[in-house]
């Protein structure tokens, strides 16, 4: 880690959530007003909005603005290299489908770590996950603690597997779709109940403060949950991948503490970090 990783967490976690709640606000105007689809990218469900876009230049602005060295690695434009060692993971709008469709959950999500924009290399230092609709501000910073608002988040305790509830998400490709529907059909007989929301930063969130057990889901990309992972780690939850290995797009499993080691390997087996 370098030695930006020393100077303050608190500077840092007051600037993301600066800008996050501001982009947030306007991102909420801009879906009042109506929201159509602006192309595709990946696959013919994977939308990307104006908003999306709109929203990505305004963080990407207000980010160089306050700290014109940093590097930026978001979803939606080129990545800017920086120099001082921190840069910044951006999700402008994590949930496109429910925006679209005006679900109310998606959400801004805004981390800044140390090192590169990889999460097998970075030390993530704060992230903010802002939804607009409901006006959850969940914040985080290394060593920190987690908080809705003014409320510590903690984890729920004593979580037996079989009365969890577990939240997944789903590839825009119909080819993984089908791999991760087998996986869900031997994940959900040993639990209590699973969830889609459609939003991992949320997802994640939401086991920070008790709303779900763990999350799983194969194929994020590192701006799904850079700033998710650090909030539920800091409510004392886990958050990892194979065999030891940190969370990337090979698998993230994320869960109470009591449950972690028998979600990760119940998904393994049943085949969730292949396909």
């Amino acid at each position: 880690m370098s030695d930006h990783a020393g100077h303050a967490t608190s500077d840092l976690l007051d600037l993301a959530r600066r800008i996050a709640t501001t982009v947030a606000a306007t991102a909420l105007e801009e879906r009042r007003r109506g929201i159509a689809v602006e192309s595709t990218k990946s696959s013919p469900v994977d939308v990307v909005t104006a908003v999306d876009r709109e929203t990505e230049a305004r963080i990407r602005s207000l980010i160089l603005d306050a700290r014109p060295d940093d590097g930026i690695f978001g979803e939606e434009e080129d990545t800017h290299v920086g120099t001082s060692g921190l840069n910044w993971v951006v999700d402008p709008i994590d949930g496109t489908v429910n925006l679209l469709y005006d679900i109310p959950a998606w959400c801004v999500s805004i981390a800044v770590v140390d090192g590169p924009p990889d999460p097998l290399h970075w030390h993530a230092l704060a992230g903010v996950v802002v939804n607009p609709v409901t006006g959850d501000v969940f914040e985080a910073s290394r060593g920190g603690g987690a908080r809705l608002g003014d409320q510590e988040l903690h984890v729920n305790e004593d979580v037996e597997l079989s009365k969890a509830l577990i939240a997944t998400g789903f590839s825009y490709s119909a080819e993984r779709r089908r791999a991760q529907a087998t996986t869900l059909l031997q994940v959900v007989p040993r639990i209590r109940d699973i969830r889609r929301i459609g939003s991992a930063a949320l997802d994640l969130s939401a086991i920070a403060l008790g709303r779900l057990d763990g999350f799983y889901e194969r194929g994020l990309n590192p701006w799904d949950h850079a700033a998710g992972a650090l909030v539920l780690r800091e409510a004392g939850g886990r958050v990892g991948g194979v065999g030891g290995a940190p969370e990337s797009s090979e698998l993230l499993v994320a869960a109470a503490p009591s449950i972690f080691d028998e979600l990760l390997s119940l998904v393994v087996d049943a085949g969730g970090a292949t396909g």
